[in-house]
């Protein structure tokens, strides 16, 4: 896939990046949100772009806000409102900072259709960490579950330990090409002293914990709600081992989902330092599992 440069506008202070058609990457994996014939039986309209990939539009509108300082100790948290499906225009943004109490410097973040249909919403930072972000709010309001039966044999704080995650760059560099914005760091290593993993592969990294945090029920299509990625000493590189921790944050259900919120950190395995930490939610939607029929 070939992207146009990178080119962004500053309206009223906040800064728009270029509208983009995102490539959905999975549309081949059978049996997933991804795939059409799945999404549609689910009620989605076809295969949907996976929230990750979303993500990938925004670092270059963060770096512009923030500068070199949020690939080292930032952040961007997401929220996933409205489902995209492959090659549909969307627009990042990302609005004027205020300076918190802590020094960390924080904008809020969203995503548009050209029609403006909001698909994420969340904040970026820099300068530290920020344990007040849009998902640490969505976080402390989930109200608990009652009825569970995908994840029937979760429980809030259930952890895992030391995971083994290892970023293969022979893989990264592959999915690059569905990348809307490819950074020079993804590919030349001379720029930080290694490859540096594109957001959404960093991602993959801090999900190591998650077979062992959820051993789940049955068969059944999942999907992500909402993703955060921070930098605690960054940023994450390619062909370095590295180990993983987790817990369970919350645990919470709707009428069509059960829902499982976790936070992961990535610790570099030569020396314990923590590197990145990640909140997911993950939505398991009733209607794929055999519990729910």
């Amino acid at each position: 896939m070939e992207t146009e440069a990178f080119t962004f506008e500053e309206r009223d202070g906040v800064l728009a990046g270029p509208v983009r058609r995102p490539v959905n990457l999975s549309r081949d994996a059978s049996g997933s949100i991804h795939d059409d014939a799945t999404a549609q039986t689910l009620g989605f309209r076809g295969g949907t772009v996976a929230g990750n990939i979303h993500f990938e539009q925004f670092p270059p509108l963060v770096l512009a806000r923030f500068g070199d300082d949020w690939r080292r100790r930032g952040g961007l948290s997401l929220h996933f409102i409205t489902a995209t499906t492959d090659g549909e225009p969307v627009q990042a943004f990302v609005g004027t900072a205020e300076t918190l109490a802590t020094g960390v410097r924080r904008a809020p973040a969203w995503m548009e259709t050209p029609e403006g249909v909001r698909v994420c919403e969340g904040t970026a930072w820099a300068g530290g960490e920020d344990l007040d972000s849009a998902l640490r709010r969505r976080v402390a309001q989930q109200r608990p579950a009652t009825d569970l039966r995908i994840l029937g044999a979760s429980r809030v704080g259930d952890a895992a330990h030391d995971v083994a995650s290892r970023l293969d760059s022979v893989t990264a560099l592959r999915r690059l090409e569905g990348v809307t914005e490819p950074l020079p760091e993804y590919r030349d290593p001379a720029l930080f002293g290694g490859l540096v993993a594109a957001p959404a592969v960093a991602i993959d990294a801090l999900r190591a914990v998650e077979k062992p945090l959820f051993p789940t029920e049955g068969d059944y299509v999942g999907m992500f709600g909402a993703i955060e990625l921070e930098f605690l000493d960054g940023p994450v590189f390619l062909d370095r081992d590295y180990r993983a921790d987790g817990r369970v944050l919350a645990l919470g259900d709707s009428p069509k989902t059960e829902v499982a919120w976790y936070e992961s950190t990535l610790r570099e395995a030569s020396s314990g330092r923590r590197v990145a930490r990640l909140v997911m939610m993950s939505r398991l939607l009733k209607a794929s599992s055999r519990l729910w029929a």
